[in-house]
């Protein structure tokens, strides 16, 4: 899961969010409700998808994996972030950082990947509609899932494996809140510049083509939606992709601005205030989006906490 450090450096401190004294109990109780929130969404979905019969289709099947996965991608980060809060010496181990670095850049692929799926499957569910329940069988399904893990576990090994080889001097600083690569290639005292490549040339793989699947599969869609005669019809449509659609959007457009080119955007303070957004902000709001804006989730939670009916 990595290489060797050829300087021996034993630990990196995280400079962490700026922050006052005052704000910092308040900036803490804010990301530990926050933090809480998320995990608990994210259960309440899985939980309402294995036990509402009507909720066993691709689709949801889908949207559990994302919530699994969503669960792990904030554990990986927010917890040693709440500790820090509490911590006068912020310090994380070299193979602690190269860890959680490893674990992140999995889930961030891995979710690329997944979105990417879904918008594939609302594809097949609206423009191939007679094909749809022989081409997303179960099988075809699981080995989407799988598939679209494995990339993100390759992808961030091969990323973690040029990262880890990088030089650094003595105890470093690193000016962020958790490991990521962008402030690990600023802080190498050797040359950055292959693993810089490598990450690019992978970030652009990972994130440009799930996007292109994902732009390609709603053209395709909006083309077929708007064929359809009666408006009911095509806002009928339209509902079952609207809370995929704001997810993308909001995943893709926060780290789309990290990743595309690592080290030249970390140069920008406002780097920060993004990796919030995408680790903190956007996690907590997808459970939200799907369950405000999906009108069979809605339905599935009244029947599971009133044992009413839906109509």
């Amino acid at each position: 899961m990595g290489g060797r450090n050829e300087t021996g450096v034993m630990y990196f401190i995280l400079l962490g969010l700026p922050t006052t004294g005052e704000l910092q109990l308040l900036l803490f109780c804010a990301l530990l409700l926050a933090y809480l929130l998320t995990v608990l969404e994210n259960i309440l979905i899985i939980l309402v998808i294995r036990t509402n019969h009507g909720l066993q289709n691709p689709m949801y099947f889908f949207l559990g994996n994302l919530s699994f996965l969503e669960i792990w991608y904030v554990s990986v980060i927010e917890p040693k972030v709440l500790i820090d809060f509490l911590s006068q010496d912020k310090y994380i181990s070299f193979q602690g950082c190269m860890t959680q670095l490893y674990f992140f850049m999995t889930f961030v692929c891995t979710e690329y990947i997944l979105l990417a799926v879904m918008a594939y499957d609302r594809f097949l569910a609206i423009c191939k509609p007679l094909q749809y329940s022989l081409i997303m069988n179960h099988r075809f399904c699981a080995q989407l899932t799988v598939g679209s893990w494995m990339c993100g576990l390759i992808t961030s090994s091969i990323k973690l494996s040029f990262i880890a080889q990088l030089v650094f001097c003595g105890v470093d600083k690193i000016n962020h809140y958790f490991c990521d690569i962008s402030p690990l290639l600023n802080i190498s005292c050797s040359d950055s510049s292959l693993a810089e490549l490598v990450e690019f040339i992978l970030a652009l793989m990972v994130i440009m083509v799930p996007l292109c699947t994902v732009i390609t599969s709603y053209i395709c869609i909006m083309f077929t939606v708007l064929k359809i005669p009666s408006s009911q019809g095509r806002q009928k449509a339209f509902s079952t992709c609207s809370s995929h659609l704001t997810v993308v959007i909001l995943f893709y457009s926060t780290t789309l601005f990290t990743y595309a080119h690592p080290k030249v955007m970390y140069t920008y303070s406002v780097n920060k205030l993004v990796s919030v957004l995408y680790t903190v902000v956007v996690p907590l709001l997808n459970p939200l989006i799907y369950c405000l804006r999906n009108k069979e989730v809605r339905c599935a939670l009244r029947k599971t906490f009133t044992c009413t009916r839906c109509t």
